[in-house]
């Protein structure tokens, strides 16, 4: 894993001894209740009973299960730097399974809840970046406007989004949720993110697809203006029809 990559920069410090203390032949689970703080202790996978919903059983017992694998690895590395954002979307979570049971269509909130989890980023970023990234305007937004980048962030925080982006590849795309706030330091983000999440919000969608390896800095390939001209990747909107 190369934590020398900019998505990882909120994640490299914990990361790299969560990594050293595995690599050591301790197990993920204990690794990380070993680095903590953590709102959950994190459990083994099989401490989970058979039958049970994964997001009730946490908030019942504030206990994460964990495998040994990159994704949970992620995963708990956001619970402790995201603990406010981790337990208002375990807690929305659970409140669906209790009110709709687990059904085989998760439904709308269900849905976002789960996409923003595992894939969402947080933008910082001046409204004309905004705009620009809402309209799919990838010219605009990477080439136009990109000295505006040096006034943005990007944090990445779905562990599912992580663990792609050990391997970087240039479809790796990102949820984003944009932070409408000035800048602010990484507890007062997870408090600004959390005090927002509603069913409400979730339910509709409020996110916009960006592939992050064309974020100025990010990717040496995305210097040429050529990079964005992957229709594949970079996608215009649909046309209504007449």
């Amino acid at each position: 894993m190369d934590w020398r990559q900019p998505w990882f920069d909120v994640w490299r410090e914990a990361g790299v001894r969560v990594a050293q203390t595995c690599g050591a032949k301790v197990p993920l689970p204990e690794a990380l209740n070993l680095e903590g703080p953590a709102p959950v202790r994190f459990v083994p996978q099989t401490v989970l009973p058979a039958g049970k919903a994964y997001e009730q059983y946490i908030f019942e017992t504030r206990c994460c299960p964990t495998r040994d694998n990159l994704h949970d690895f992620f995963n708990g590395l956001c619970w402790m730097r995201f603990p406010l954002t981790k337990q208002r979307l375990n807690a929305l979570q659970a409140a669906q399974i209790s009110a709709m049971g687990v059904r085989a269509q998760r439904g709308p909130v269900r849905d976002a809840l789960t996409l923003f989890d595992e894939n969402a980023a947080f933008l910082q970023a001046p409204s004309a970046l905004w705009d620009a990234l809402v309209a799919k305007d990838w010219q605009r937004l990477f080439v136009g406007l990109r000295p505006l980048w040096q006034e943005a962030c990007l944090v990445p925080f779905g562990h599912a989004l992580l663990e792609k982006l050990v391997t970087p590849r240039k479809p790796v795309t990102a949820h984003v949720y944009v932070v409408q706030a000035s800048w602010v330091t990484l507890p007062e983000l997870d408090a600004l993110v959390a005090d927002g999440l509603s069913e409400a919000t979730l339910a509709t969608k409020p996110f916009a697809p960006l592939p992050v390896l064309g974020i100025p800095g990010w990717w040496p390939p995305n210097e040429n203006p050529c990079f964005y001209d992957d229709p594949q990747v970079f996608r215009t909107p649909a046309r209504a029809c007449l």
